[in-house]
């Protein structure tokens, strides 16, 4: 198939000074801010799939930073310190994000969150309430003051059942995760970076000259950033990369529904929100993990019951709903709650794990990864 390509095709359309491999939050983020940097450079972009095929144009559209029971969890692992530089690289992340978008151009909502107990949570609501001051006092250097606060009285008010507290955060927010992409796509073309979609790579040859084989031909560059997440051991094999995959239902518009904001249960394995008077709800990951750990797109009925499950008793006892959508996303977690952001061999570089945090770590990531490659020409 190359060697059916002209020369004008071969100089104009596959040579470039630098490759990034995934049109997702990351890859965007990193060719945006190669071109600001260095705007002679010429950049592509390449993308398996017709729109970006992980989790970017998938997810929830929550802009957040961790509710309290995930935080205890990440404490656990990671400790106090190493957490708070996650924090501050979530929160950097979003203040970035909006640096780069005008909020009204991806809709960007900050309405706060709010974390549902029940009384049979393993992680009880005391507990977590217990540790509210602490992670206040953790985060008030980055975010401000009194993020975390209890608002148990509003249960009623939202008309959630079998909810036994509720801690709100007053600096979350939400955002129109399709109006962000659109927006970043767009912006990214206008600077100049160029974006191939349906043209999957099949690997990175690295001989005497660096290339990157599609099944529409070679192209050649003098550096590639592979951002494809949880798909990226197929290309880099052998890193701490593990996909999650993460499902979504989201229903008909419903009258009257009575809250704003997001919304986590359960350690954060669960996350809904109000999107245009419909409910949008994720998660189950947590049902079965091992399941769960797989790149297929495709939807499960004990997920999807569970979650329809949890609207029927929990989010909307007393309201009738029909789903109207259904999907997946495909996350990438590991061992380590910091994202991988390295030159993995010469001149090939990786940004991937954002550990299910990808709206908050994609802007940062990009750029991270966008310096380590402007550091080495």
């Amino acid at each position: 198939m190359a060697n059916q390509l002209s020369y004008w095709e071969i100089t104009s359309f596959f040579d470039f000074d630098a490759i990034v491999i995934g049109s997702g939050i990351v890859g965007l983020n990193a060719a945006i801010h190669l071109k600001k940097s260095a705007p002679g450079l010429k950049i592509a972009i390449l993308e398996r799939g017709f729109l970006p095929s992980g989790a970017s144009t998938k997810n929830a559209g929550f802009a957040c930073f961790g509710s309290i029971s995930e935080l205890i969890e990440q404490e656990r692992i990671c400790g106090s310190e190493n957490l708070f530089s996650l924090i501050e690289k979530r929160w950097k992340g979003l203040e970035k994000l909006k640096d780069i978008l005008p909020v009204e151009a991806m809709d960007y909502r900050a309405l706060g969150g709010y974390e549902l107990f029940k009384t049979d949570d393993t992680l009880p609501y005391e507990t977590c309430v217990a540790k509210i001051e602490h992670y206040n006092q953790l985060i008030e250097p980055i975010i401000g003051p009194d993020t975390f606060y209890i608002d148990s009285k509003k249960i009623r008010k939202l008309g959630f059942r079998h909810v036994s507290g509720l801690i709100a955060n007053r600096y979350e927010a939400q955002i129109d995760t399709g109006k962000m992409m659109l927006a970043l796509i767009q912006y990214a073309q206008s600077l100049g970076c160029i974006i191939f979609n349906n043209c999957e790579v099949e690997r990175i040859i690295s001989d005497h000259k660096l290339s990157v084989k599609t099944q529409h031909g070679y192209f050649t560059t003098r550096k590639v950033i592979v951002t494809t997440n949880a798909f990226v051991n197929k290309l880099i094999p052998d890193l701490d990369v593990k996909p999650g995959r993460g499902q979504v239902l989201i229903t008909k518009p419903i009258k009257n529904l009575k809250f704003e904001g997001t919304f986590h249960y359960d350690k954060g394995y669960y996350y809904f929100r109000n999107i245009n008077n419909r409910i949008l709800l994720g998660g189950g990951r947590n049902l079965d993990f091992k399941a769960e750990k797989t790149t297929d797109l495709a939807l499960t009925s004990n997920i999807q019951n569970a979650l329809e499950k949890l609207l029927e008793e929990v989010i909307l006892p007393d309201t009738p709903f029909e789903i109207d959508y259904r999907w997946s996303g495909i996350m990438a977690f590991g061992n380590q709650l910091q994202p991988i952001v390295s030159e993995t061999s010469q001149n090939i570089f990786c940004a991937v794990r954002c550990n299910g945090m990808g709206i908050a770590m994609g802007s940062q990531t990009g750029e991270d990864v966008a310096e380590l490659v402007l550091r080495s020409l």
